[in-house]
């Protein structure tokens, strides 16, 4: 099968032409030999039955007796098993069998498995064969002792690594299993110190259509080694194996997306054409971005591929984004929730309800993580996960102090704070600090945050009136008796019909630790640093600012308890990150028939939004350097014409600055001397303009337009 796999993956690319495929019909035979299983009840307690023997199943009597086990007690019969694979008998101290087990190679993508273990597409595609499935698990109906199955659980896996290296000759660091929630709850393996970490979308490998034609399943996974995730994160590559050729980025476009994988080269160049397409025309529908109906179609043809899926388009963009995280000393890891409403397109299918009731409006639910340097400089996105609710499972809100964090939409939190602890590690020379606002403060999170002093910080607005250990009381009113350390001028921007004012903060901190919840008392107490801000003198009509900010940072001075609230304030800028991919890009209008269509627009919407927010603070801090970092010939040369009504074009191209007001002009910006810089809609109306601009000037202006022939030394 891996053979054949491989020539088709050859076919693919062109390097082998096949003949056409014979269908054929096959059918598997059935098991004759009837194993020797003793019907009478087994009864007693788990010392009575001993010794338990696993039996490795090596020869054809002993395959038989597991094939008729299986194929008579186990609900998914006896197989196939994919890959790689193990099989034991369980034996009794009577000779009898009393079940038996099947390891067969792990699943290739697993969201929530490759998110706990901090996988990303490299990194997976090379160590995926040191996991295992546990595929079968099975214990005969008449056989019930007490402890049996997790028992057995602890047995198996001390004994599979050594059977495993044995057969294959590599080893074995983690192992998965499904449990599935309609028929077993997956106790025997907790109880055999197995950990859950999370659910499958009830799609199943085969359900190329998205209908979930499989039931939902628990994913528990059991790790062989004590380095197994930070072993699983480690690519290793042989010197045998030839270096690929590092591409020069010619644009924004190749820096951000030129390293996809995507199995062909043919959808990396097809990423890179619809990205700049999309850049040039921000607001414009797919058809008018594409500008012909071939290209359109492609475009089309390229969201619906099973390869280019969001995390596949995304993972360069990450990358490049960890380059930049590297050159600073203090980023800013920003994670927060938005919703997509698409109720105006009813022809959308794997939507889910994103308001209040579950017939009302529906849409996907996006929690996306940006990187912002201390001045607010969008870096780059970090973390992106989206779904859409399940309708059938509305209204659950009451059920959620029964359910672990791992089944619960919070656990969104969690998930970003690992991926920026990946991240973390790459950059061991950056300070990287979580925020979220008040709906991240969770417990849970403060707890892993705490777990790994190295990793990243943590700086979330406090929701809850926790309450203190050893008796102290509650935060909010223990962190108000504290001496006020000093006052705080903060600049609140205009909001609404709310003009912008100077608010003046009274600020206390203290070092405060927090009591575990009812239900949460594994986790113990936990010391963290409190930063209370409250406004005085506020305006009658206005409500004062409030805030409560927890972090895993030191404060033991006012200058510190400053630089906190400094850095929560830089939370705003995914808000407007948000308006500039809702109202720049309009990716609420985009109409392509199905959720997993638009996840992956939305991958290329979201980098070109952050370009264009990225290219509105750059402006700003670096205003000297030339526009030629950010604008090609065409671009910069047509605009100052077009601008300054002057055919002949500059001695010296301009300074990003000049060229970036010159942009806001064409969308609207006027320029006063109140107006400051441009902002972010401003920017992405004018770049629709010049793209208009540059292409009508390139038919006027010969010497504008590319040569016709390439000019590189290789061609022909």
């Amino acid at each position: 099968m891996s053979c054949r796999v491989a020539l088709v993956k050859l076919q693919r690319c062109g390097k082998i032409r096949l003949n056409e495929v014979t269908p054929f019909k096959t059918k598997r035979k059935r098991s004759r030999v009837r194993p020797e299983v003793e019907t009478k009840p087994i009864r007693c307690r788990l010392e009575k039955l001993q010794p338990i023997e696993l039996v490795q199943v090596e020869d054809r009597r002993q395959s038989q007796i597991w094939n008729e086990l299986m194929e008579r007690y186990h609900p998914l019969g006896s197989g196939p098993l994919c890959g790689a694979q193990l099989r034991y008998l369980i034996g009794g101290s009577n000779g009898e069998w009393l079940g038996g087990f099947a390891f067969s190679a792990a699943s290739w993508r697993l969201q929530s498995r490759d998110e706990w273990i901090g996988w990303n597409i490299p990194t997976r595609e090379q160590n995926l064969h040191r996991l295992a499935t546990n595929s079968r698990f099975l214990i005969l109906p008449h056989v019930r002792v007490p402890h049996l199955a997790s028992h057995l659980l602890g047995m198996v896996v001390k004994r599979l690594p050594q059977d495993w290296q044995r057969r294959y000759g590599y080893e074995l660091l983690l192992v998965e299993t499904f449990v599935d929630t309609k028929q077993f709850r997956g106790t025997c393996y907790r109880a055999a110190n197995w950990i859950e970490v999370g659910q499958t979308q009830g799609r199943g490998r085969q359900d190329a259509t998205h209908r979930r034609s499989s039931s939902v399943k628990r994913i528990f996974v059991y790790a062989l080694d004590a380095q197994a995730k930070q072993r699983l994160c480690t690519a290793e590559f042989h010197a045998l194996a030839p270096a690929l050729p590092q591409r020069t980025a010619a644009d924004w476009a190749e820096e951000e997306f030129g390293n996809a994988q995507l199995g062909h080269e043919r959808l990396r160049k097809r990423l890179l054409k619809i990205a700049r397409d999309f850049y040039a025309r921000p607001q414009a529908q797919i058809p008018q971005a594409c500008q012909s109906r071939a290209a359109t179609k492609a475009a089309y043809r390229f969201f619906q591929h099973p390869e280019t899926t969001m995390d596949a388009l995304l993972e360069p963009h990450i990358e490049a984004t960890q380059q930049r995280i590297g050159k600073e000393n203090i980023v800013l890891v920003v994670q927060d929730t938005t919703s997509l409403n698409y109720s105006t397109h009813p022809a959308t299918n794997d939507l889910g309800p994103i308001g209040s009731s579950p017939d009302g409006i529906v849409g996907l639910i996006v929690h996306d993580t940006m990187a912002f340097s201390l001045e607010g400089t969008a870096l780059g996105l970090v973390d992106v996960q989206c779904w859409a609710r399940n309708g059938d499972e509305f209204g659950k809100k009451h059920q959620r102090k029964q359910r672990p964090i791992e089944q619960k939409e919070s656990n969104k939190w969690l998930q970003s704070y690992r991926k920026t602890a990946e991240i973390q590690q790459h950059c061991p020379n950056t300070t990287l600090v979580s925020v979220g606002d008040r709906e991240a403060d969770i417990y849970e999170l403060f707890h892993l945050a705490l777990e790994n002093p190295s990793g990243p910080k943590l700086l979330v607005r406090a929701e809850q009136d926790r309450l203190l250990a050893e008796g102290q009381g509650h935060l909010w009113s223990v962190v108000q008796q504290q001496p006020r350390a000093g006052i705080q001028q903060l600049q609140v921007p205009r909001r609404g019909n709310r003009p912008a004012r100077e608010a003046q903060l009274e600020i206390r901190f203290s070092q405060v630790t927090l009591n575990p919840p009812q239900g949460k008392a594994s986790y113990g107490p936990l010391t963290l640093w409190a930063v209370l801000a409250q406004e005085i003198d506020a305006p009658p009509s206005v409500e004062p600012l409030r805030w409560m900010l927890l972090t895993t940072c030191r404060v033991d001075h006012f200058d510190q308890a400053i630089q906190k609230l400094n850095w929560y304030t830089k939370r705003w800028c995914i808000e407007i990150f948000h308006r500039t991919l809702k109202s720049g890009c309009k990716i609420e209008e985009r109409q392509l028939g199905s959720a997993i269509r638009i996840e992956a627009c939305l991958a290329i919407d979201m980098v070109v939004a952050w370009r264009v927010y990225h290219l509105t603070k750059l402006g700003r801090e670096v205003p000297d350097i030339p526009c030629t970092v950010f604008f090609e010939e065409a671009e910069w040369i047509a605009l100052t014409a077009f601008t300054t009504k002057n055919p002949s074009p500059p001695t010296r191209p301009p300074s990003l600055r000049e060229a970036i007001r010159m942009v806001a002009s064409l969308g609207g910006f006027l320029g006063r001397k109140g107006d400051g810089e441009p902002g972010t809609k401003s920017l992405w109306l004018g770049l629709q303009r010049l793209d208009d601009i540059t292409e009508t000037a390139k038919i006027y202006s010969p010497y504008l337009r590319p040569p016709p022939v390439s000019s590189a030394s290789s061609y022909g």
